[in-house]
């Protein structure tokens, strides 16, 4: 059986209604913005336009509190995404409080660097160099590849299987992830996102088609492309490796052709002449 159908002065009514309760809640967003009101005033107020209200979009609205930490006080505080301000009980309120204040007085978030470039190029040698500065933290790529010799799970790479592989990408657990010589990358989401949220930059080495994702994905992340000094110097490093097949570094060669052209879509351009000055600009981009 079917609704029943409204009048015309019903919708009318019902449409004015819908424009004041938004009216409402981008008045109360923008009072907590400013400071005229505080964000726990809210809980008390009876307006069925405030209570209706999703708690993650109000946290949002509160100065330094932006979507990676609102999603992470709601996850510590075990409080669904979709709760309504109405909904919150008196023992989440509570944990709410707790979470919220440390938020508050927590630093704020770091920078994300997309650190990308061909083969050989030595991104992993730079990125390894920050591992030591408390800075920075770099991000574990998970893959599908086989573990070369001297890889450790968990440090070079969380080494998974494809089956493990398409379930996370089910999931939307990763910030990105590409097909790349024959095995599947992806950043996992979480842990840059609790990085990023204690204030740290977080280093993301990934290859060219991670980075045009990250940039559609996040508007703030810094693109950083490392260059070989010479074409010349990138091949013999490629060849004299030793841990891919005759195959594999050839495919690794003509992609990299095409990555070498993609530089220009970067926000900037390292060419790693000597890994210390490489390193120092690296720095330098993060705390500019």
């Amino acid at each position: 059986m079917l609704p029943p159908r409204l009048s015309r002065r019903s919708r009318r009514k019902a449409g004015q209604k819908a424009v004041l309760a938004r009216q409402e809640r981008a008045r109360v967003k923008e009072e907590i913005a400013s400071g005229e009101k505080f964000f726990f005033e809210l809980f008390a107020d009876e307006r069925k336009s405030i209570k209706r209200m999703k708690l993650v979009d109000l946290l949002q609205s509160v100065p330094g509190i932006g979507r990676i930490r609102a999603d992470l006080i709601m996850d510590r505080a075990e409080i669904s995404s979709s709760r309504r301000i109405g909904g919150v009980g008196k023992r989440q309120l509570e944990i709410l409080r707790q979470e919220f204040l440390l938020a508050k007085n927590s630093p704020r978030n770091g920078k994300l660097l997309v650190v990308s470039g061909p083969s050989g190029v030595g991104k992993s040698t730079l990125t390894n160099r920050l591992r030591d500065d408390d800075r920075f933290w770099i991000s574990v790529s998970a893959t599908t590849r086989s573990k070369r010799i001297g890889e450790k799970d968990g440090v070079d790479y969380h080494f998974v299987s494809d089956k493990e592989f398409d379930q996370m990408i089910e999931k939307n657990e990763f910030l990105e992830w590409a097909n790349f010589a024959g095995a599947k990358y992806g950043t996992p989401r979480k842990a840059v996102d609790k990085a990023l949220a204690s204030g740290k930059n977080v280093v993301l080495e990934i290859e060219l088609n991670g980075a045009r994702q990250v940039r559609k994905n996040s508007k703030d992340a810094v693109l950083i492309f490392i260059e070989p000094p010479t074409w010349e110097e990138l091949k013999s490093r490629l060849e004299k490796r030793g841990t891919e097949s005759e195959d594999s570094t050839q495919t690794r060669l003509d992609r990299a052709k095409e990555e070498l052209s993609a530089a220009s879509e970067f926000d900037h351009v390292i060419v790693n002449h000597q890994v210390a000055d490489s390193v120092a600009q690296l720095v330098s981009l993060a705390i500019r």
